[in-house]
């Protein structure tokens, strides 16, 4: 035997037929690939639990509306649906316009093509080639869908002499009950159903430049064109792939410069306010440390918003009159007495809820907020939001400059 050799070791003839093994093990079965689906325990209990509640709801809602001699009143798709529509609300494929323009054309095709055709064998093919086709076309493609279109040709008689009354009972109606349930449950439950997509703040919309965090990187043109090149339906939503895509090039920052949080460059000396200070004490704060924002803190120091220059100028409507400084005097000043139509403290005039970063929040994820997202100051607050530190733009410069440095 060779020195050194382990008579257990498998022949290095078999290794690669091993490895392909393994390859094709790990495509067959998605599971054994980290984070292939995605989500922790608690998430998968709140789609099993929202899934549950959404069939009974609905099976009950349908029941009682078509009565206990209805001889159908929930279909089989519907439990598809509900893994889309509460599992992974985010999809495309789980939007409102889906799930009920995609079961309502469904529908409508299979009922057509069965009374048309006779033949179940045709009639199948063809609903669901047709129901496709027309998903695809009105962008609804819900895939529990096809289903249903199989459903209306392969249901039997019971189905068959519901005639077009399937379309609305029960396949609109189960669909309706589990839409609802679905918005109620999702956003009760933290989370964002009906997708909406990130749209541009007021300043965004204004600039003609490319937004300053798009700079470097990958662009939103770049990912509509590779997208436009990959010439398939994918099943995540465009806006949020692109945020995974922008968290990657955070991760990647943090691989290749280190670990750099808020804790450590943020100023740990602030002035702040509170809801109930004058705007003219604001204000003269402000003028006094040169500075251009206050957080607003409460009794505990917890941060409850922001106040900024801009804040002054916005609410003292100085872009429609030529004498600033006169209209800024007279809005701060204090107004004598107990009634007062303008603002008189800080509190009326703050931007809340003020967008706030932990101690340990690396410095790379403030780059699309102070580059992007309008604002020029973030409280650094503790787990209880109590304010300990600010960063600036002038910080996070330093930082990332800090940080190319110690990695070159």
């Amino acid at each position: 035997m060779h020195p050194g050799s382990d008579s257990g070791s498998e022949h290095p003839s078999s290794q690669p037929k091993l490895l392909r093994a393994r390859h094709l093990l790990r495509a067959v079965i998605p599971a054994l690939i980290p984070a292939a689906l995605g989500g922790d325990g608690a998430e998968r209990i709140r789609a099993c639990v929202g899934s549950l509640l959404g069939i009974l709801i609905t099976a009950l809602i349908t029941h009682k509306v078509l009565g206990a001699q209805a001889s159908l009143w929930l279909i089989a798709p519907m439990g598809a649906s509900a893994v889309l529509l509460f599992a992974v609300p985010s999809s495309p494929l789980a939007q409102p316009w889906s799930i009920i323009g995609g079961n309502f054309i469904a529908a409508v095709v299979g009922v057509s093509c069965w009374h048309a055709l006779k033949d179940p064998l045709l009639a199948a093919s063809a609903a669901i080639g047709i129901a496709i086709g027309c998903m695809l076309v009105l962008r609804c493609l819900h895939p529990p869908s096809g289903a249903v279109a199989l459903t209306a040709v392969l249901g039997g008689p019971p189905i068959h002499d519901l005639g077009m009354s399937f379309v609305l009972n029960p396949v609109m109606l189960n669909s309706i009950c589990l839409l609802g349930v679905a918005i109620a449950y999702n956003r009760f439950t933290g989370r964002n159903y009906p997708h909406r997509p990130h749209g541009l703040t007021a300043a965004q919309k204004r600039m003609r430049d490319t937004p300053p965090e798009e700079r470097l990187g990958f662009t939103v043109d770049d990912l509509d064109n590779v997208l436009r090149e990959y010439n398939q339906v994918i099943d995540i939503n465009r806006d949020d792939l692109q945020a995974l895509f922008m968290q990657a090039e955070v991760q990647a920052y943090r691989r290749r410069f280190g670990e750099i949080t808020c804790g450590d460059i943020m100023a740990r000396e602030v002035i702040s306010v509170q809801f109930a200070t004058t705007l003219e004490e604001a204000w003269r704060e402000m003028r006094t440390h040169g500075i251009k924002a206050l957080p607003v803190l409460d009794r505990a120091r917890r941060v409850v918003g922001i106040v900024t220059q801009a804040d002054f100028m916005k609410s003292a409507d100085l872009d429609a009159h030529d004498k600033v400084e006169s209209r800024l005097r007279h809005f701060i000043r204090r107004t004598p007495g107990t009634h007062s139509d303008k603002p008189e403290v800080v509190g009326q005039i703050m931007s809340k809820p003020a967008q706030t970063a932990l101690m340990d929040t690396h410095v790379a994820s403030l780059v699309p907020l102070l580059g992007g997202h309008g604002h020029s100051h973030i409280p650094i607050v503790d787990a209880e939001r109590r304010l300990v530190g600010i960063v600036t733009p002038r910080d996070l410069i330093v930082a990332l400059y800090r940080g190319s440095l110690e990695s070159a």
